[in-house]
């Protein structure tokens, strides 16, 4: 298994593009999201983008390998987010299920509960496709309502969620377990308390 070696190559192309000079970064934020939908190298202006420096062990010959999806589906999604918002939208510990927990807490109207918010079906549909280009296409929608939240974009932990998508196409039988843990761990994060609402409810009780 690559899973660090996918984070710690993720983490190095976003500190690269991080300490970029500002004009540089906007430009090359701007080609990496003409990328988003299509399949990685299919833009020869982003090869460099995301295969520089790449370790050898990601690069198959028959298409594209479960690696170079998972790093270029966050370098593109990274930049669609970033697209508007003058903070940092890569964020350590903000998983998915986090960001989205935030997200359909914000969206919730007065007198209704977080879970009933439109945008957990979004999650759910996300969560239960299985064809990378599937959750390419869903996954794109849900970073396009972190960028637009209400009161403020709400980041991701970029390095994490490539992970998560290399983890996603794992299709190794020694391994079956792998996917469905991701899956779970994406249900955890959303549906774990945050501190302000246990001390919400223990308010309520007292």
């Amino acid at each position: 298994m690559k899973t660090q070696d996918v984070r710690t190559y993720t983490e190095q192309r976003l500190r690269w593009l991080q300490n970029l000079p500002d004009n540089q970064r906007r430009a090359e934020l701007a080609k990496l999201r003409r990328g988003v939908g299509q399949r990685p190298g299919e833009l020869p202006e982003l090869w460099g983008s995301f295969l520089l420096g790449m370790p050898e062990g990601f690069q198959g010959n028959n298409g594209p390998t479960a690696a170079e999806w998972a790093v270029y589906l966050a370098l593109t999604l990274y930049a669609v987010h970033q697209q508007g918002n003058d903070q940092p939208m890569n964020r350590p510990h903000s998983t998915l299920g986090r960001a989205v927990r935030q997200l359909a807490e914000r969206n919730t109207s007065a007198g209704q509960d977080w879970t009933e918010a439109s945008v957990l079906r979004r999650f759910n549909a996300l969560a239960t496709a299985e064809e990378i280009t599937e959750i390419s296409h869903h996954l794109r929608g849900m970073v396009q309502l972190l960028s637009a939240a209400k009161d403020g974009a709400i980041p991701l932990d970029y390095p994490q969620l490539a992970v998560d998508l290399y983890e996603l196409q794992c299709t190794d039988p020694r391994y079956t377990q792998i996917p469905a843990n991701v899956r779970l761990r994406w249900g955890q994060d959303l549906y774990r308390e945050t501190k302000k609402a246990s001390s919400e409810e223990e308010e309520k009780e007292n």
